[in-house]
């Protein structure tokens, strides 16, 4: 297997096996023009497999969307073909418009501007509720 190496740009490294996908549509990167590669199953002497995602354009990345799928997962910034910054991911204490609310009550339903807010309410378990009507998301 043959991957470019990047200019400028990210590498997600440290995703756990089977979350690039979810990753991957979440942060919308099929809509970019810039070379996005998906390496799926990587063998990783720290986690047995991972998934990695490299993005070789200047790109804004949300980290709470990384966060929310995988906080063990790490950011490369690569600028000029080098690493010049390593981040570490969190877990996000609110999240706003990665989730939708599925309540058909919900408020969110009938007021289409409204932003879709879910808020974290068990951080072990990493539950995240709609702050307007405490619906659970699905994670």
């Amino acid at each position: 297997m043959n991957i470019d190496s990047i200019y400028t740009g990210f590498v997600i490294d440290h995703i756990g096996a089977g979350k690039g996908m979810m990753l991957y549509k979440l942060l919308g990167l099929a809509k970019l023009e810039c070379p996005v590669a998906m390496i799926m199953n990587a063998t990783s002497k720290r986690m047995g497999k991972k998934d990695i995602i490299k993005i070789d354009g200047d790109i804004d990345i949300d980290m709470d969307v990384i966060g929310y799928v995988d906080p063990d997962a790490t950011v490369n910034v690569i600028r000029e073909g080098k690493l010049v910054e390593k981040r570490d991911i969190t877990v996000p204490k609110e999240l706003k418009n990665v989730l939708f609310c599925k309540n058909p009550r919900c408020i969110t339903s009938t007021e289409q501007e409204l932003p879709h807010i879910f808020r974290l309410t068990d951080e072990k378990k990493r539950i995240y509720r709609c702050i307007y009507c405490d619906t659970k998301a699905n994670n």
